[in-house]
């Protein structure tokens, strides 16, 4: 088995896919002509989004994020957080934390996008060694 999606469910899918362009660099692999549904290249593993409407149609009533209090974030990571982070401000993230050292070696730093998704963007974590 391997881990495959990451589902955001969003309003507005092509907005969504645009912002997660412009905010992270991620290179877009589908999106659906009715604009319901479209995937992100992120790795191994897609990031992908559909609509709410889409998915109410589906009997699915997705709640709406709030990264005030999140039930779980995805994570970003990268060599430059600092220069990462500006970028996400930049495209309409908004920001929750700061960059940060944290005392288990990695570098954090939230924001959340246009939906109300909570997002880390951070290094790699320095183990001691």
């Amino acid at each position: 088995m391997i881990f495959r999606y990451t589902i955001l469910y969003v309003d507005n899918v092509p907005a969504s896919v645009d912002f997660f362009e412009k905010a992270f660099g991620f290179e877009r692999a589908f999106l659906h002509e009715s604009g319901d549904y479209g995937e992100l290249v992120t790795g191994d593993t897609k990031l992908a989004f559909s609509s709410k409407a889409l998915m109410r149609q589906l009997n699915k009533n997705p709640a709406s994020p709030r990264p005030d209090a999140p039930t779980f974030e995805i994570a970003f990571e990268t060599d430059d957080v600092v220069s990462a982070l500006k970028r996400a401000v930049d495209a309409g993230a908004t920001l929750v934390q700061d960059v940060r050292d944290e005392p288990w070696g990695q570098t954090t730093s939230y924001v959340a996008d246009p939906n109300g998704y909570l997002i880390e963007i951070c290094s790699a974590v320095r183990l001691p060694g």
